[in-house]
């Protein structure tokens, strides 16, 4: 007689972002599939990203908010995301998970240079017991390792790290669960080249998988983002071919999900009020309002783009002004508050970049079609790039001519800009990766500068009475010489 088929459920997230208006439903969910299914045979996971701190509740609390949240949600293991990993110090991150996190976080390609070994509030794999079945667990994230080793860390290869780990896990385990922070691509790649996948969880490209795909016997998955699903899976394993049988999975709405978590909504009001009180710290008095315009010059961009000249000790600072939301009023500003019109992670860096493909961006930033283009990705929490944001430059422009032939002249402090030279110029991390101007992703000799991110540039400028005083200055001149602006 054959033996029975072992079932198993896994409920998974992904990119929650600490969108935490949809834990409350994921929670409630979650719930409601361990009373309907033994509480053996569910096994729930997330796929990183869960933390963001544009979120007021994450950057008040370091991430606590988010990691108790988790507890109550019931995860039992995580990967950790880019967002975790690039936003927050190691130090920071092993207090944090040490002090609130009541499951492991999975760290397949994340070890420490100084040691050489896998950071001691990681693991480099899971193994774990469910409806009968030996399930191990491998969790891999996108090796940014520029950024990564600024911070003491080495992210290795990712996919040899699923290789090298499925081979030692393979003859302990029945299962082999690859939660994977890497995007759909490697997903595809890693199940195309390498044995002993059983499934692969992804994310970090936001996508959503309906239904799993199937690819040389590896069946890969998503929920896509910012909670709006939850990833449901059910699988039958057969004991006697030691094999996956059968897998049927789908992604759940939870945006109309009326059922809702009660202790996970009295858990975000207690993370609201102590993230207010916390972010509630003066980083400065104005004594003036600073206006900001996406779409033309202002004293506020400008006072970013002069801060971040001077914070990466540059010839010229570049900026755009969709990384700000609002302007600020006169009077007492706080940390909440700059949170709130500069809520990207984006980092400072400084680079070498020739003359002619700074003119190209400068053209580019005075065309509507680079104003108003929405961008994703890359750290941005903004709506439209806007315009270029200058500091170091004086731009004379004649807007009656035709595109790309607007710029009459520039001036580099008192001397014209040589196109065939390099200059040192500090600017914005994203840029270098293509996004929002090409021209500025041909950089040369790129220093990032981490952990700080450019509204604790802008905290330090805003203290400076002289550094307000020069950003209603005019850097961009229409046929007229420069004067203040308001």
């Amino acid at each position: 007689m054959s033996e029975p088929l072992q079932r198993l459920v896994i409920l998974h997230t992904n990119d929650i972002h600490s969108h935490f208006e949809q834990m409350p439903q994921i929670s409630a969910y979650f719930d409601r599939v361990r009373r309907l299914w033994p509480a053996d045979q569910v096994l729930t996971l997330d796929i990183g990203d869960h933390m963001d701190r544009m979120r007021p509740e994450t950057e008040g609390t370091n991430g606590s908010a988010n990691l108790e949240i988790m507890n109550a949600t019931g995860y039992e293991a995580m990967v950790m995301g880019n967002n975790e990993g690039l936003t927050f110090t190691p130090e920071l991150l092993r207090t944090v998970v040490k002090e609130h996190a009541k499951f492991p976080i999975i760290g397949s390609n994340i070890v420490e240079v100084a040691t050489n070994k896998t950071p001691d509030w990681m693991l480099s794999t899971l193994t774990i017991k469910k409806s009968g079945l030996t399930i191990g667990i491998i969790g891999v994230t996108a090796a940014y390792q520029a950024y990564y080793e600024l911070l003491g860390w080495h992210v290795t290869d990712p996919i040899e790290a699923v290789k090298t780990y499925a081979r030692l896990l393979r003859p302990r385990v029945d299962i082999i669960i690859v939660m994977s922070h890497l995007g759909l691509r490697s997903d595809q790649r890693m199940a195309e080249e390498l044995e002993g996948i059983d499934v692969i969880l992804g994310g970090h490209t936001h996508h959503v998988l309906e239904e799993p795909l199937l690819l040389s016997g590896t069946y890969i998955c998503a929920a896509g983002k910012f909670g709006q699903y939850a990833g449901h899976i059910e699988l039958a394993y057969d004991p006697a071919q030691r094999r996956i049988v059968e897998l049927n999975g789908r992604v759940v709405p939870m945006t109309d999900a009326s059922e809702e978590d009660s202790s996970v909504t009295t858990l975000l009001e207690h993370y609201r009020i102590a993230s207010a009180a916390a972010l509630d710290e003066e980083v400065a008095q104005l004594r003036e309002p600073l206006r900001l315009d996406w779409y033309g010059e202002s004293p506020l961009g400008n006072l970013l783009a002069a801060g971040i000249r001077r914070w990466t000790s540059a010839e010229i600072g570049l900026v755009n002004s969709g990384q700000l939301l609002q302007g600020l009023k006169e009077g007492r500003l706080t940390r909440g508050r700059l949170l709130e019109i500069c809520p990207g992670p984006i980092n400072p860096c400084r680079l070498l970049l020739s003359g002619a493909d700074l003119l190209q961006a400068l053209e580019e930033s005075l065309l509507g079609e680079f104003m108003e283009k929405p961008i994703r990705g890359f750290g941005f929490r903004g709506e439209v790039l806007g315009v270029l944001c200058v500091d170091g430059l004086t731009v004379m422009t004649d807007s009656t001519r035709a595109p790309y032939e607007r710029i009459i002249a520039v001036y580099v402090g008192d001397e014209p800009l040589d196109l065939s030279r390099d200059y040192v110029v500090g600017t914005i991390d994203m840029f270098t990766f293509g996004s929002g101007y090409l021209s500025l992703s041909r950089g040369k000799q790129v220093t990032y500068m981490l952990p700080e991110f450019i509204r604790d540039v802008l905290a330090a400028e805003l203290r400076d009475e002289d550094a307000i005083l020069s950003s209603h200055f005019q850097r961009f001149t229409d046929r007229r010489p420069p004067a203040r602006i308001e």
